[in-house]
């Protein structure tokens, strides 16, 4: 619905922040790549200044410069060659794992990625479908919510930054224990990662209740914009709880074997948790009620998410049980050992 002036500047944003999805994409590949070999600091590390950037960016290139809109613009491009930076220090600089590129072994190597890297894709283009409809709902109520918005997915990746890190760099953990037949630890580790990205969400949640009133002055929003963001450092904050645990229970479905699961919970997420929640809470809360219906949304799919990811871990434990059981048993005679 951007019209006019609103149209012209949404338009520059995105020409001048889209091309930054090139090294966004590698940066995060040299963050697996890390994660792959146990480096689990350096690959945290990889997301964590590009908030940090961020963070400092953002004021210096909107306030500072006076570049507005536009430099939030620039302060994404900046923020997202830096992910790179620090990536290619850590894949290439400190563990020298990247080779040169050749056809015949990415040939080779294709069908395997893509069993898992299907899944994970598909998985990963639910949220922008879902981030997608919310803004769509929330422009009925004018230009001031679509500020608002945009506040809000500025301060997002700085806020929880922490959240994609720790889930990112869990992962090899539970493959590592999984593939040593650990399930004990495997269940621990999940256990353990749920309490730290749900303290660490309320954590978040009480620093941005607390700056609340610097945020809004920061960002010199006015009016119904500023009471947008407020509620949602207030409350809206909510959701991330539900998405953390649904985050956390992707990682573990995807290095467990079962990406699918990840896939379908993304989506339902995204599509049956969005959809009729935040149109219902956006008809007769405003927007408001829409962010409402947003973390009662994610709310009931993140709890889902989480229940069944302990199932997983479950029946994959009564498994390994059951065939070391199996592997104990005394050989019969003359299948495999010799009778005095």
């Amino acid at each position: 619905h951007a019209q006019g002036e609103s149209a012209a500047v949404a338009s520059k944003f995105i020409a001048i922040s889209i091309p930054a999805n090139v090294p966004l994409a590698v940066g995060m590949t040299f963050s697996g790549v890390l994660r792959a070999v146990g480096d689990a600091r350096r690959a945290m590390y990889v997301t964590l200044s590009a908030g940090i950037a961020t963070a400092f960016l953002d004021p210096l290139l909107i306030f500072g410069l006076g570049l507005g809109v536009y430099g939030a613009a620039w302060a994404t491009v900046l923020s997202r060659l830096i992910l790179l930076a620090v990536g290619w220090f850590g894949a290439v600089g400190v563990h020298d794992l990247v080779a040169r590129p050749r056809l015949k072994v990415a040939r080779s190597d294709f069908g395997p990625i893509m069993a898992i890297g299907f899944p994970a894709i598909m998985a990963n283009m639910a949220a922008p479908v879902s981030s997608a409809y919310t803004l769509r709902v929330f422009s009925d109520f004018g230009e001031p919510a679509i500020a608002a918005s945009a506040v809000i997915d500025r301060l997002t990746p700085v806020a929880f930054g922490v959240v994609f890190a720790l889930t990112a760099s869990v992962g090899p953990i539970i493959g590592q224990n999984y593939g040593a037949k650990l399930m004990g630890r495997v269940q621990r580790t999940l256990t353990d990662s749920f309490i730290l990205c749900i303290g660490y969400v309320l954590f978040a949640w009480a620093v941005l209740a607390l700056a609340e009133p610097a945020l809004v002055a920061a960002f010199e929003a006015k009016g119904e914009s500023a009471q947008y963001i407020a509620f949602y450092c207030r409350y809206g904050v909510a959701a991330w709880i539900f998405l953390a645990c649904l985050f956390v229970a992707n990682v573990s479905f995807n290095n467990l074997g079962f990406p699918i699961l990840s896939m379908v919970f993304n989506w339902a997420r995204a599509t049956l948790g969005t959809i009729p929640f935040v149109t219902i809470g956006a008809r007769y809360g405003g927007v408001q009620g829409g962010m409402l219906g947003f973390a009662i949304g994610a709310a009931v799919f993140g709890l889902i998410a989480a229940a069944t990811a302990y199932v997983v871990t479950w029946r994959l434990a009564k498994g390994i049980e059951g065939s070391v059981r199996v592997d104990l048993r005394p050989a019969p005679a003359g299948r495999g050992a010799k009778t005095p």
